[in-house]
């Protein structure tokens, strides 16, 4: 959404914080009310409202207020106090909506005479910006149009105007100050620019005193600007129009949309209704709302909404269970419908956004038993076979009314069947085949087209000679350089060139500034590898291949605009295809110019592409192979149609070629109110090219471009048949104003309406159907009649060669296997949430597992007691650091003082541990473990191990002693002997060490031996583990692992304390070091 309206308060204080103080302009004064206003704060806050007269009025986007009785005029705050207190939350009828009144604006009361009142508009357009001037204002100013003085801005790199400008333009009339009046409009319009306004209305203005007053305020904001005007907006709020409250969810739903690249959009229209949609696509989602409403189901529509863009599966899940919590919140008598709906994809994985649905679905499925909700799916796309198996399943699994439906259904069939006008079938479709089965050879011809009923045949043509118009924009040696590392998109581009019969592929290079430098990227061509360019410059991207005259920019909406201003400086780019969404519009309408400036064809902004049968698409256009080969995308037939919505481009593929012998040329010119290259221009290249018999045009609610089409034909500059339709006919139906997905889809006027625009196509001379459900029909009916006049000559169908399917998609859809290269079993980042041991990292943190229940889980794969997770926590704690004396210390030291970095030094440390240092806590678990099951006593263990000529790890100390115990020992032993079910190992060691200690003091339990012991008295007794669990733990080093982990903090902390203190190179002192040197000459 782009134009979107904000308060008048908002407007005012964007005006007060950016209008250069000398323009002339008085500070606008105000004050806002709700119902949780308090009343004395706010005359604390402003105290002129306690000694001016005051004007209070609604603030809810509510257009003559004057002529609605909805301001009070002239009053003290008491009065004011209580007139708004005796509107606030009264419901009020405005036109058809009806709505509360929550919001109000107070100002300071202006006295003026009438003729002090004037009038002033700006407003944007595609090429110009307009700016209305009236020497007369106020509530009965009438027709402003036909009355205002005008002045035109062409679009320009710097957006002003002059104050001899403006007087000389606007205020020819006015009797008052202009000098004043030319300085005010003249800093307004640069504010307009700047804050990125597309319409500013202030009726009146007041001219007095030597000041400019700006009594009542609307106005419009760019929010696709939000990146380039945040410093200068601040918090902006958009409300929602008068009579729909804005709910909660709302927010939470533009929340997300505003984290992702993908779309989502939420409008609550009637939260009592029984009709819900959650529809994939911008367009698509209007066409549902229009057949919803076409069938009398507007009062019960309880939203509008969009998700599109490939958003995850953790996205889609919110954005269900969203939906799914407010229908489930009061029942119907009648029950309630949802419709999970949606055009062809073009790259979204069907499958992939469908586990988010399954999991609210799953999530609420007692509540929708309860509430009688019946649910509809109709999708396709990529991988939708997999995604609509799964939905069939949930619904058996679930024991829900779940009905599932693909491409071989009408789109908005389901529609009809949710709403009980049309039977729902009882047979389940015939199994398609599946995405790899129309890539492996021999399939190749089976697309869903090849098993039309042989009752009606559709006739094909191949191979139609290139157009010799000089309108074309590709061919079949079309070249184009690729703005992006969009990998997915390039592959798909060769694959569709490879099944075209291409000699080499479209795409030549790709450009993409952020890498650190030129390099090269494989793909496939066919079965074949070959390797595509990768520059870092556009300017060696173009001079390295001369021939190409298309760039796809897949660049973000914030360097779209940059980035596409520097490849119109290349004289060999003809065609240019934007596919960003939400590039402000003061930036199209630059690139507009300068595009046809230069002459040079743009595609978009916020497009999928386009395509051309045979030649060349651009980027993710018709999908996946499947799609490209059921809809005949491999080679041209004799439609072309132009569209505003990309995901509905596939559906117009799709129709076109079950009705006609397929398309010639399609193009979405994207959804944004000022699309770069417009209807117009596309249907006259396909006016002017003599392989197109009929043109296609699927316009939308919004925008005036179509009148351009219905004058065309009228003139006759069209004599080739159009079939045409504009989608967003609901709009007409809905009490408020509704912001459908796409920016330009919003009506200014009644002749923006879809509904207006289909009765002008009609009385034109273009083939309007009913309704979008028949488009497919009417151009069908139309195709037969140019058959049988002979204007198109069907051809015979050439099966398209195999293409391979890349191994990555082919695991996707389940079709190969292999042996995984590394198995893992502790952790899975794969999904929309880590995975420790199966448990989300949300939950280890919600339950406060802390540091021991991570390890329990990473170590163990199981969740361990309280006490359990403590000890190990106790463990890292004491086993952390033991001063800078001990080898790994001193080694980490060392290595840190020689400039070596963390890492380095830390495994400088670490390689000290073993058998001498740290490393016998798998060495103590082993032989007190074997002494003890052997049954053997501690006196007997000793004498054993002494017999032997072995050490007893885990037993002395070089410092403690028992005068000097080491306290480490006693913390942990306590805790063991206090937590833990039983401790025999370490009781055990005690007997040991009484007999040890007789010898010499020193040969205590240390802290090793003491940690091991403990580990596996837990281990054995904890009730978690089974013996050959606890053995296997052992002897894999986990108890090693816990010195080292623990010490690696110290050794750390050692590293960072000698660059703290900024130590030079260590030198070990010579006097420190004996040196033992052979007598040579004795030895001789």
């Amino acid at each position: 959404m782009s134009a979107r309206a904000i308060s008048e308060a908002s407007g005012k204080r964007l005006l007060n914080c950016q209008l250069e103080a000398n323009c002339g302009a008085a500070v606008c004064r105000f004050a806002s009310v709700t119902s949780e206003t308090d009343w004395d704060k706010l005359a604390a806050e402003n105290a002129w409202l306690n000694s001016e007269k005051l004007v209070v009025k609604p603030d809810q986007l509510i257009k003559r207020r004057g002529k609605l009785g909805l301001i009070k005029v002239n009053a003290n705050l008491a009065e004011v106090k209580a007139w708004v207190i005796e509107r606030m939350g009264r419901n009020q009828q405005i036109g058809k909506a009806n709505g509360k009144l929550r919001r109000f604006i107070i100002e300071p009361f202006l006295p003026h005479k009438q003729e002090e009142e004037s009038y002033v508009c700006i407003y944007s357009v595609r090429d110009k910006d307009i700016i209305l001037f009236h020497h007369e204002g106020g509530v009965d100013i009438g027709d402003v149009d036909s009355k205002a003085s005008k002045l035109d801005v062409e679009i320009q790199e710097k957006m002003e105007v002059s104050e001899a400008l403006v007087k000389s333009s606007l205020l020819g009339e006015l009797t008052g100050n202009k000098d004043l009046v030319a300085k005010f409009i003249t800093a307004l319009y640069k504010q307009y620019v700047a804050l990125h306004f597309t319409y500013l209305e202030i009726n009146p203005i007041v001219i007095t005193s030597g000041k400019v007053y700006i009594l009542d305020l609307a106005a419009k904001l760019d929010a696709t600007a939000d990146f380039v005007c945040r410093g200068k907006w601040g918090d902006v709020e958009y409300p929602p129009p008068f009579g729909r409250d804005a709910y909660p969810e709302e927010a939470y739903i533009a929340d997300i949309d505003a984290k992702t690249g993908a779309s989502l959009k939420l409008t609550i229209l009637n939260a009592s209704g029984r009709i819900w949609t959650m529809v994939a696509g911008g367009g698509a989602s209007v066409v549902y709302s229009d057949t919803i409403c076409a069938l009398g189901g507007s009062s019960e529509l309880a939203n509008y909404g969009e998700y599109s863009g490939a958003p995850s599966e953790q996205q889609t899940y919110d954005y269900a269970k969203t939906i799914l919590s407010m229908m489930t919140r009061e029942k119907h008598s009648d029950g309630k419908v949802l419709i999970i709906g949606g055009g062809i994809a073009n790259f979204t994985n069907i499958a992939a956004t469908f586990k988010g649905i399954v999991r609210s679905l799953e999530e609420y499925q007692v509540a929708i038993k309860e509430h009688s909700i019946k649910i509809f799916v109709r999708r396709a796309g990529p991988n939708y076979q997999e995604g609509l198996r799964v939905m069939r399943e949930v619904g058996q699994n679930l024991g829900i009314p779940l009905f599932v439906f693909g491409p071989e259904t009408h789109m908005t069939a389901i529609v009809g069947m949710a709403m009980g006008k049309r039977d729902v079938p009882t047979q389940l479709p015939s199994k398609e085949a599946t995405t790899a089965n129309f890539l492996l050879p021999g399939s190749a011809g089976k697309s869903g087209a090849a098993d039309t009923p042989k009752a009606s045949p559709t006739p094909v043509v191949t191979n139609t000679t290139e157009s010799s118009s000089t309108g074309s924009l590709f061919s079949k040696t079309t070249r184009a350089i690729i703005w992006g590392l969009q990998t997915k998109a390039v592959q798909g581009m060769m694959d569709f060139d490879y099944v075209c019969g291409r000699e080499q592929p479209s795409v030549a290079c790709m450009v993409y500034p952020m890498s650190p430098g030129d390099s090269k990227q494989n793909f496939y061509w066919g079965h074949k590898e070959v390797l595509v360019p990768i520059y870092k410059s556009m300017a060696d991207a173009m001079a390295a291949f001369p021939d190409v005259d298309v760039l796809i920019s897949f660049a973000s909406l914030r360097s779209a605009y940059d980035s596409t201003l520097e490849c119109l400086e290349f004289k060999q780019i003809r065609t240019i295809a934007i596919i960003a969404e939400g590039i402000p519009e003061n930036y199209t309408r630059k690139l507009i110019k300068e595009a046809d400036k230069k002459n040079v064809t743009i595609i978009g902004p916020a497009t999928v592409g386009g395509v051309k049968p045979g030649c060349f698409k651009i980027g993710n256009t018709g999908g996946m192979m499947d799609n490209i080969l059921h809809s005949k995308l491999y080679r041209p037939g004799n439609v072309a149609y132009v569209s505003r919505s990309g995901g509905m481009s596939n559906e117009l593929n799709n129709m076109i070629s079950q009705t006609t012998n397929g398309v010639y040329e399609g193009v979405a010119i994207g959804g944004d109110r000022y699309p770069c290259s417009t209807f117009m221009d596309h249907l006259l290249r396909y006016q002017d090219n003599s392989e197109v018999g009929m043109l296609v045009l699927l316009g939308e609610v919004g925008g005036t471009e179509e009148y351009q089409v219905c004058e065309a034909i009228k003139s006759g500059v069209f004599t080739k048949p159009i079939v045409a339709w504009c989608i967003g006919t609901c709009a007409d139906m809905f009490a408020t104003d509704v912001q459908f997905g796409h920016a330009g889809a919003s009506a200014g006027a009644s002749e923006e309406t879809a509904s207006a625009k289909n009765k002008a196509l009609a009385e034109a001379g273009a083939e309007v159907p009913t309704s979008f459900d028949e488009l497919g029909d009417k151009i069908g009916e139309v195709y037969r009649k140019l058959v049988v006049a002979g204007t198109i000559v069907p051809k015979a169908e050439l099966p398209p060669p195999p293409v391979p399917m890349d191994y990555n998609w082919a695991r996707e859809l389940g079709l190969i296997r292999k042996p995984a290269s590394f198995m893992t079993s502790i952790c899975d980042e794969r999904g929309q949430e880590l995975l420790y041991a199966g448990i989300p990292i949300t939950e280890v943190f919600k339950q406060d597992m802390g540091i021991g229940g991570v390890l329990s889980l990473l170590w163990f794969q199981r969740r361990l007691p309280p006490y359990a997770c403590k000890f190990l926590e106790m463990c890292l704690m004491i086993t952390a650091d033991h001063g800078p004396a001990v080898s790994g210390a001193h080694n980490t030291i060392v290595c840190a003082r020689s400039g070596k970095d963390l890492v380095s030094s830390l495994v400088s440390g670490l390689l000290n541990i073993g058998d001498r240092f740290g490393g016998a806590l798998d060495g103590a678990a082993a032989q007190f473990t074997d002494a003890f099951d052997s049954g053997l006593i501690a006196n007997d263990f000793v004498n054993k191990a002494k017999k032997e000529g072995i050490l007893i790890m885990g037993i002395g100390h070089r410092v403690k002693s028992l005068n000097n115990p080491d306290m480490r020992v006693v913390v942990i032993s306590e805790y063991a002997k206090e937590h833990f079910p039983c401790t025999p190992l370490l009781d055990y060691a005690r007997e040991v060490e009484q007999i040890t200690t007789k010898k010499k003091p020193n040969l205590i339990l240390n802290v090793d031996g003491c940690i091991a012991l403990c580990f596996v008295d837990l281990l054995r007794h904890s009730g978690f583990f089974t013996k050959d669990e606890s053995e296997n733990i052992i002897k894999s080093g986990s108890l090693n692992g816990m010195f080292v982990l623990g010490r690696s903090i110290g050794f750390i902390g050692h590293f960072l304390d000698q660059k703290r203190l900024n130590q030079g190179l260590y030198r070990h002192p010579w006097d420190d070091i004996s040196y033992v040197l052979p007598e040579i000459n004795q030895c001789q």
